[in-house]
């Protein structure tokens, strides 16, 4: 571990220092935050920042987030100055160390704030072949390209890969092309030197340099500009870079893994990414499984979201029952683990006291009373939802609002492919079958009223797209990746168009569940 302590910690930092290096750390010192500041540009790899909180510790860390530098901070201080310890801690230090410290709270709060959450809990054979394959190519230094639905968990397999390569005690970088402009991606990648451009008030080490010797991520690679991408090319092909503002190159020895939820084929095709750079990248492709492609891990995936959530909040922890196992088996999950992250989020906080039931499974989109999958789901993928002229929020709606009588169906379609207890033997509920009738109903009348599309007849193009994209941003609460992946287009033509809408004074939803 590598920790940065900047500022004198009130005459302790001798001790402090001490403490760290006896916990394994190799620890440097910054006098001020401008110092800390030029150390972390360096690319130097920091894991931790200590700062004294008679210090700007709030300008410290603004600077880090707008220089998008990932690094905690904790606040140290003595333990009587209150005040500087709730500033501190508002203005976005993770942790407060009261001063003198003490050995083991150190190591925790380390420990802590440190500690990364990328389990990958599996027990679906397709997906254990997916990590044969990964472990296997691992340890080679070629480019691997990732590919998979939004939500299946890309960025963690391609953390697997690195802990399993020849780098595993090098640095690990990953960078999102998609949420950074493209006019500092440039920057961001590559780095520039002081006075490159207007705001370039310092050398700023970018993340080739920064994950030298280890491994670069470049998340989301089909959102990169073309131009870009002719000078990513080149960065692979001669192991070199340039800083913008630079005079010379910059060799560095990086291993690439980039990730893409869309068909880079059919991207290359349309001109929107250079063939040269997809065959650079993809020497190995490791395509992830759709969560409805590997159903035996929806059990235990369940299971790991409902303990890691009980104990976020702070609740007791509560057995999931058989019916809503079997819930979740029956649904279509668009969004992947991510979408089941999330669904057993909401179940954790509004079960009853004693399990989670299928009441609590809150679903969205119409699939909340599919029919239930095969007895046999390793091999049998859950049918996709039928089509419905309704939007997604009020499908959402419809599905929320008719949690408890929409799982009747299921309740014979859990089979668990490792031994587990006997499940409670349950009776059909006949509400289901009554509410599925009635949706059979409302179907038909909707096709012989013809009313499918009479609704949209006198509004604009503009309108009509412009409810669609803010009902699906409605449905994915808030999520702009997940939005712009069931609407078909890209995160950035999404961004555009809500920047549109709010120029225009219309309310956009919040982004939601932190992937955006």
């Amino acid at each position: 571990m590598q920790v940065l302590i900047v500022g004198g910690l009130g005459g302790q930092i001798g001790a402090a220092s001490k403490i760290a290096m006896a916990r394994g750390a190799s620890v440097q010192l910054a006098e001020s935050v401008t110092t800390a500041l030029n150390i972390l540009r360096a690319g130097n790899r920091i894991d931790v920042v200590m700062a004294d909180i008679t210090l700007d510790v709030a300008a410290l860390i603004d600077a880090i987030s707008q220089e998008r530098i990932n690094v905690p901070v904790v606040a140290c201080g003595v333990g009587n100055d209150v005040n500087g310890a709730v500033n501190a801690i508002k203005a976005g230090a993770q942790e407060f160390i009261p001063l003198p410290p003490e050995a083991d709270l150190i190591a925790a709060i380390f420990e802590a704030v440190t500690e990364e959450s990328h389990a990958l809990i599996h027990r679906d054979p397709k997906m254990a072949e997916t990590l044969r394959l990964a472990t296997q190519v691992a340890k080679s230094s070629a480019s691997i390209l990732i590919t998979g639905e939004s939500g299946t968990g890309k960025e963690i397999i391609s953390r697997f890969v690195h802990r399993k390569s020849n780098r595993a005690d090098k640095p690990f970088v990953a960078v999102n092309c998609a949420a950074i402009p493209d006019n500092l991606l440039e920057s961001e990648l590559f780095g520039h030197e002081k006075g490159a451009f207007t705001g370039a008030q310092a050398r700023r080490i970018g993340k080739f340099e920064e994950a030298n010797n280890g491994t670069l991520l470049l998340d989301e690679i089909s959102e990169m500009d073309v131009r870009l991408q002719a000078k990513l090319l080149r960065a692979i092909q001669e192991k070199e870079i340039d800083r913008l503002g630079g005079k010379s190159p910059v060799k560095i020895d990086v291993r690439i893994l980039a990730t893409s939820n869309r068909n880079l084929e059919a991207e290359v095709n349309a001109g929107n990414f250079r063939e040269d750079l997809y065959f650079r990248l993809n020497v190995v492709n490791l395509d992830i499984p759709s969560l409805r492609e590997r159903p035996d891990d929806i059990p235990v995936l369940a299971e790991f979201f409902v303990k890691k959530y009980s104990e976020a909040n702070d609740m007791p922890l509560r057995p999931i029952s058989h019916l809503a196992i079997q819930r979740l088996l029956s649904h279509h999950w668009r969004g992947n683990v991510r979408e089941l992250e999330n669904t057993l989020h909401r179940a954790v906080l509004v079960a009853g006291p004693d399990e989670i039931g299928p009441e609590a499974i809150l679903l969205t989109g119409s699939t909340a009373s599919a029919p239930a999958p095969s007895p046999a789901p390793a091999a049998t993928e859950p049918a996709s939802p039928a089509p419905s002229t309704a939007s997604p929020s009020s499908r959402a709606s419809s599905a929320y609002a008719n949690a408890n009588a929409a799982y009747g169906a299921a309740s014979s379609a859990y089979k668990p492919s490792a031994p587990s207890p006997a499940p409670h033997s349950v009776e059909s509920d006949d509400t289901s079958s009554a509410d599925a009738n009635t949706d059979n109903v409302d179907a038909q009348n909707t096709v012989e009223n013809g009313s499918g599309t009479s609704s949209l007849v006198g509004r604009t193009v503009a309108a009509v797209e412009r409810d669609l994209i803010i009902d699906t941003l409605k449905h994915c609460f808030g999520n702009r990746t997940h939005a712009a992946n069931i609407l078909g287009i890209s995160i950035r033509t999404l961004r555009n168009k809500l920047r549109q809408y709010t120029d225009d004074g219309l309310a956009v939803p919040a982004p939601g569940d932190g992937h955006d």
